[in-house]
């Protein structure tokens, strides 16, 4: 298997509601290489509540990371451990998202401020288990100086064992923004992410923010940094990127088409309809994922709207797909 550390070159990255078991198993069916992120899972939840359930993901998905949201050494140290039992390589530390919810937790995107309690966090995980601990960030939050806080952020993890972090290129404005405003309002700063990778040469930066085709993250590459983390694009567009990472980003073949990706996911959808260790699960599940399979071609507009009409329905099954599938390629014709 490819090392984590090559794999990271090109990842998707953890998105709530939307890198789900389900969404990263067509996604490695499209990139064998492409390392993946769950969504964030926080320690309390897995800790306090139970909630192992959270970290099922099918062995095919491999290589993919689990990202963790907290700040308490303790539970995090805790968490890291299901995730290392559960599979993953890698146990990845949310310091970057900006939500009320995560602000009231004390993690997420606050942390930026508190750069001794994230290292005290990465230490304490890193001990704990043998899976490697990384860290995705912000540039800094609110008032902050990124220039003069994000390199003594940096200084601080490295130092606490962590040798892998990427870097979204944005501040995240805690007050005044809300969630969706923080992924675009706030200016990309490459250049100063550029700067830390001249800074700290051992450590592997990937860049994160504003990336929407595989022909940028090619050229953020070729520019020096380590790894290029892609998020909504990514989703909303997977065969313009995730089909051609293996070509352009790692040397091997394209993907299949996506026509193919979808026949490839008939036995996982029909296995998930049959599946009732947690109650039935539903077509929409899976097929929420696969709007954007066809984005930009002849017909993807019946392909979408086939699914979202008909794929929540009670009874909804592989028919519906195959259905969805016979309008796109009447409308196109």
């Amino acid at each position: 298997m490819m090392s984590l550390e090559r794999s990271a070159r090109l990842s998707v990255a953890p998105m709530m509601d939307w890198t789900d078991r389900h969404c990263r198993y067509m996604h490695r069916l499209m990139s064998k290489h492409t390392l993946l992120y769950t969504e964030m899972v926080t320690s309390p939840a897995l800790v306090r509540g139970g909630a192992r359930h959270l970290l099922r993901f099918d062995p095919s998905e491999q290589p993919v990371a689990l990202q963790l949201g907290g700040s308490d050494p303790v539970e995090l140290a805790k968490a890291a451990v299901m995730g290392a039992e559960e599979g993953y390589p890698e146990i990845n530390l949310n310091c970057g998202c900006p939500s009320d919810r995560v602000q009231s937790g004390s993690f997420g995107a606050v942390l930026m401020e508190k750069p001794a309690l994230v290292a005290e966090c990465c230490r304490a995980m890193i001990d704990a288990q043998p899976s490697e601990v990384t860290v995705k960030c912000r540039i800094g939050v609110d008032d902050q100086n990124p220039a003069e806080i994000l390199p003594e952020f940096l200084s601080q993890i490295i130092a606490a064992g962590v040798e892998r972090v990427t870097i979204h290129a944005r501040k995240a404005w805690l007050q005044g923004l809300s969630p969706k405003e923080n992924r675009d309002v706030p200016p990309l700063d490459y250049d100063l992410v550029f700067e830390m990778k001249q800074l700290f040469p051992n450590l592997h930066i990937s860049i994160n923010g504003g990336v929407t085709s595989i022909e940028q993250a090619v050229e953020l590459l070729d520019a020096g940094v380590d790894g290029v983390m892609i998020g909504r694009s990514a989703y909303h567009n997977p065969t313009d990127i995730l089909q051609r990472a293996d070509a352009l980003i790692y040397g091997g073949e394209l993907g299949p088409d996506p026509v193919d990706v979808v026949l490839q996911m008939r036995s996982y959808i029909e296995a998930h309809l049959a599946d009732k260790s947690r109650g039935s699960g539903k077509l929409a599940h899976v097929t929420k994922h696969m709007m954007g399979l066809f984005a930009g071609r002849p017909g993807a507009r019946q392909w979408r709207r086939h699914l979202s009409e008909h794929g929540h329905r009670d009874g909804a099954n592989w028919a519906v797909v195959e259905d969805a599938l016979a309008a796109m390629k009447q409308a196109a014709a």
